[in-house]
């Protein structure tokens, strides 16, 4: 009997969840298609649907009362329904935003970081600027659905543990217990490109796409993998970390910050660009750098380097031109091995995407084999340097998503 009564609850928790993610998804949408797509009877959908609108998840918006028919109610997800608190913690950055139920941005911050200054000064910056966005919002709603952080490196997800990130040289972070004891509110932890590839699923390009690779491009480079439908973790979560792959061998290459040789985000990440910059400038080859740099009194820095690209500066596109194959290569080998639908590219890299792209597609095309490489897409993410930021939303709303009755009751 007790099993049997199991066995319901997990029914209809699955159910109610279904629903929400149908409503998130196909809005507007009425009972009567629920009960079509879903195979569910008519009454069982109504109560499904009068729980989430108790819960205040979703609202009705209007009939389609023109049609022939029985006129139907449309339902569509409840933008105010609960607040998100998103975090992106860079190598040199912190930003938070807050955003309504759908992820729409309501507030947001974002400051520079120094990683050398130490993990615990770089800690209490965030912790100050989401104390700061709690403050400001808290009277938008009585409800905050929780916290996300997307942080670079691998990440315990159970224990919301950072493991760790060869760029900031952290180990051990952890950050559930930290966030959860300043801020009260439930605390989801994921790697940042991870949580770039369920935003692009759950508000993205990726939206009905079962098979995509999210490559995040600044400091490092990371993977999400979206495989049939579910992102791809590995036997320890530690699934993505695709940067570290080694395109090149040879004890005479670059040392990546993970210690090891011949890594690809040594050649085609933030800092390769500015050192191909730096190269060119070192020669005295022609270029606006310089004067830009005069100009902003500021350092050599992506940027930088995009604004001058702009203005058709040859050394800053060739530099992008030779990052972009050198990411090529690493896009070819992802697309032999997983034959993916699209790859996306985000993260602070995307703002030159326009340059990186098209070198990016011949040296996969050139990489790959011919018969894989025709039926993939290679597209700029939807969110571009927010990528992550919008991930960090995402992997809340994805739990409510998922598990709607866990709630707490407003």
């Amino acid at each position: 009997m007790i099993t049997n009564q199991v066995d319901q609850t997990f029914v209809r928790e699955t159910n109610l969840s279904t629903v929400l993610r149908l409503i998130h998804s196909e809005s507007p949408i009425s009972r009567a298609q629920l009960a079509v797509i879903t195979g569910l009877n008519k009454s069982t959908v109504s109560s499904l649907v009068d729980e989430l609108l108790e819960q205040n998840l979703i609202h009705e918006t209007g009939s389609n009362s023109g049609m022939a028919g029985r006129p139907a109610t449309w339902l569509e997800i409840n933008p105010q329904a609960g607040m998100i608190v998103g975090v992106e913690l860079g190598v040199d950055f912190v930003s938070v935003a807050v955003t309504d139920f759908l992820g729409t941005i309501l507030w947001r911050h974002k400051e520079e970081a120094d990683p050398t200054e130490g993990q615990e000064k770089m800690l209490d910056q965030t912790l100050r600027i989401v104390k700061e966005a709690m403050s400001a919002n808290k009277k938008r709603s009585s409800r905050f659905f929780g916290l996300g952080l997307a942080t670079p490196g691998t990440v315990d997800l159970n224990e919301g543990v950072l493991i760790f990130a060869p760029n900031l040289h952290w180990r051990d972070v952890p950050f559930r217990k930290i966030f959860s004891e300043q801020t009260k509110l439930k605390i989801f932890v994921e790697n940042d490109a991870n949580a770039a590839a369920i935003a692009e699923h759950l508000f993205g390009i990726a939206r009905q796409c079962q098979d995509f690779i999210f490559v995040f491009a600044g400091v490092g480079i990371g993977g999400g993998l979206f495989l049939n439908g579910n992102l791809y973790r590995g036997k320890n979560g530690y699934a993505g970390e695709i940067g570290h792959s080694p395109i090149l061998a040879g004890q005479s290459q670059t040392i990546c910050h993970c210690g090891n040789r011949g890594c690809w985000e040594t050649y085609a990440n933030q800092y390769s660009i500015i050192q191909r910059v730096q190269a060119r400038l070192e020669v005295k080859r022609s270029s606006v750098i310089p004067k830009l740099m005069a100009e902003q009194n500021g350092q050599l820095s992506i940027s930088l380097i995009k604004q001058a690209a702009d203005l058709g500066d040859n050394e800053a596109i060739d530099s992008f031109i030779e990052a972009g194959r050198a990411m090529g290569q690493g896009f070819a080998g992802l697309i032999n091995i997983f034959n993916p639908e699209k790859i996306i590219l985000g993260g602070p890299l995307s703002i030159a995407g326009d340059f990186l792209l098209p070198s990016i597609k011949e040296a996969a095309k050139q990489h790959s084999l011919p018969e894989i490489d025709r039926q993939v897409e290679v597209l700029l993410s939807s969110f571009g340097t927010d990528a992550s930021l919008i991930g960090a939303i995402a992997i809340v709303a994805n739990d409510v998503l998922s598990k709607p009755v866990n709630l707490e009751r407003r």
